[in-house]
């Protein structure tokens, strides 16, 4: 996979198209679940863009399933914040090499200055029935921070059968939407960021830091 610390997804050029941030659940029949909820609400917000295929990735699942989003929009102190974390947490691990332990650190956590939450376009969901109960993934939302790191990919090997056909028709009505994965997060989708412009040959990324 390509990383997020990979230094052709910083090369990637932003032509910022100035689409206002728009709260996910006011624009797309999705619930929002207030687990990663911030002071300032920016949790449930994404660009414009971002919302609009969102509502086309809901429209496109089976009756009785929907889409329970985690979180949209992130600030920049608190992707910086998360980032340290876990660099510690990597080299709490062994490693020390301050390239290898960057590089480990955005399996799971982007570098701020390419991070497309801080961009608005990114959104961490998930599935759930009719009831609002989380399908089986295999493995949960940030599976990270529980020591789930083998499962978190989105083709993990060893899923059960349910977990491996919840995770298909996720991506499947994402992708028809437009959104790219960042294949070590079976969770996290973005459309208009830097990643996005570098995995679908794009001139540019839509969307920068907001």
């Amino acid at each position: 996979m390509i990383s997020l610390s990979d230094p052709q997804v910083a090369r990637v050029p932003v032509r910022d198209c100035g689409e206002p941030l728009a709260e996910v659940a006011a624009l797309a029949p999705v619930t929002l679940d207030p687990r990663e909820r911030d002071a300032a609400g920016a949790y449930g917000r994404a660009r414009t863009g971002v919302c609009t295929r969102l509502r086309t990735a809901a429209a496109a699942l089976p009756e009785g399933v929907g889409l329970l989003v985690i979180e949209g929009h992130r600030s920049g102190a608190e992707q910086a914040r998360r980032f340290a974390r876990y660099e510690d947490r990597v080299r709490a691990a062994g490693p020390t090499d301050p390239a290898e332990v960057r590089r480990r650190a955005a399996a799971f956590v982007s570098p701020i200055e390419v991070a497309p939450h801080c961009a608005g376009a990114a959104l961490d969901l998930t599935l759930v029935d009719a009831r609002g109960v989380e399908l089986d993934m295999g493995c949960p939302v940030n599976g990270h921070r529980t020591g789930a790191e083998r499962l978190c990919p989105l083709h993990a090997p060893g899923l059960s059968d349910t977990a491996q056909r919840n995770r298909t028709l996720l991506a499947r009505a994402l992708t028809d939407a437009g959104f790219v994965n960042y294949p070590s997060e079976w969770w996290h989708w973005s459309y208009g960021d830097r990643y996005w412009a570098l995995l679908t040959g794009a001139a540019a990324a839509l969307y920068g830091p907001v």
